[in-house]
């Protein structure tokens, strides 16, 4: 199993933590870099995001035409020259590009591994296989902290060590996952027929939900703690650090959804999240460590939850489900993102916060249906 997850993180924490996340981290010295608004800043994020949804559609489609494992090399090489261009961005535009193509590998990146692990991983082996993949964003994120540390002033040299690492990655990856011998043909068109869509509504609410919420948290937290907590670069990277290897311990999602079930599971997750939110806002470090750790465990967990919420749906074709999945967290990151920076510029980043908390906390009350969407009739699972 491992010599699929260990790179399987690896990538996952380059595309999502180093070519994605890692601008809210370098947001403060960006935004004086190159003059950026808090609205400009929410717009760039807004982009990365929405390249991240472009990739997801499409995702599916290349995995099927190409193979999962060439989609997984696709994903290191756009954000390796995505990161390239973010370091020798000179203004807005310019960044916003880079943004985009680097966003484009955490959407393809997630379904193609899905795809790698139904394929090389016994069925007994899957659930933990996918969400301790999905760890990738963690370990990225602890591992771009040190990075932040020791670039603090100079955040382009940062992006060309990250690409750096991206190349190292892509190459990991090259040779640990085999070239398939004959890819399996997978009727990914029949799949998105809106009857069948109907029956995964409420993934897709939860899904978009969770995406909003925890958009503000990604993009803004850390040039709240250093505008309003007044918080040192050292004292917000090491938050970032806390936040990223709190969500390692987010990798245990298969293991809890087993024994507690996908509702119990999900309605935790939600409680947590929202709880990360609203104890940023106390104005005590201990609260602030403590809102850290629980949205490093709560992202991680969700995300890990709605990968295998989605490849229950989806049995047949366990990438078009996660693709689906991520694909509605990236319409609510892309809006939420948008909303955060109006909601900061025009009142404040406690009021903004706050909100973003009792927004993520109706979602509570979705359902969590995985009735298998497949011409197979398989049994839900609860």
């Amino acid at each position: 199993m491992w010599k699929i997850v260990l790179p399987g993180i690896a990538m996952i924490g380059v595309t999502y933590a180093f070519a994605r996340y890692s601008f809210g981290l370098f947001l403060p010295e960006i935004s004086s870099a190159l003059n950026l608004s808090e609205s400009q800043s929410g717009l760039i994020g807004s982009v990365a995001y929405a390249a991240y949804t472009l990739a997801l559609v499409t995702a599916a489609i290349f995995i099927h035409k190409m193979s999962a494992r060439h989609v997984v090399l696709y994903s290191g090489a756009s954000a390796f020259i995505g990161m390239l261009g973010m370091a020798a961005s000179q203004g807005f535009y310019t960044l916003a590009i880079s943004a985009f193509i680097a966003g484009l590998g955490s959407g393809w990146v997630s379904p193609a591994f899905s795809q790698v692990v139904a394929q090389s991983l016994e069925s007994r082996e899957r659930d933990r296989g996918n969400t301790w993949i999905n760890t990738g964003t963690s370990v990225g994120v602890v591992a771009s902290g040190p990075v932040a540390l020791a670039f603090a002033e100079q955040w382009r040299w940062g992006y060309v060590l990250f690409a750096i690492l991206a190349f190292l990655t892509l190459w990991w990856n090259a040779r640990a996952i085999d070239r398939p011998e004959e890819e399996p043909e997978q009727s990914t068109g029949s799949q998105f027929i809106l009857s069948l869509l109907g029956q995964a509504r409420f993934m897709i609410l939860a899904a978009i939900g969770i995406g909003f919420s925890s958009s503000i948290y990604w993009t803004f937290s850390r040039s709240y703690l250093t505008e309003v907590h007044d918080f040192s670069v050292p004292e917000s990277i090491i938050f970032w650090i806390v936040m990223g290897a709190a969500g390692i311990i987010g990798g245990i999602a298969g293991t809890i959804i087993q024994r507690l079930g996908l509702g119990w599971s999900y309605r935790l997750g939600v409680l947590v999240a929202t709880a990360s939110l609203v104890t940023l806002v106390i104005p005590h470090a201990a609260a602030i460590y403590l809102s850290a750790v629980l949205f490093g465990i709560s992202f991680i967990f969700m995300t890990g939850l709605f990968i295998v919420w989605g490849t229950r749906h989806f049995p047949d074709t366990p990438s078009v489900g996660v693709s689906l999945s991520f694909f509605s967290l990236g319409i609510g990151q892309s809006l939420g993102s948008i909303a955060a920076g109006i909601l900061i510029d025009g009142m404040s980043y406690p009021i903004a916060f706050l909100s973003f908390a009792v927004i993520g906390l109706l979602f509570i009350f979705i359902k969590t249906n995985a009735q298998p969407v497949s011409t197979q009739g398989t049994a839900a699972q609860p």
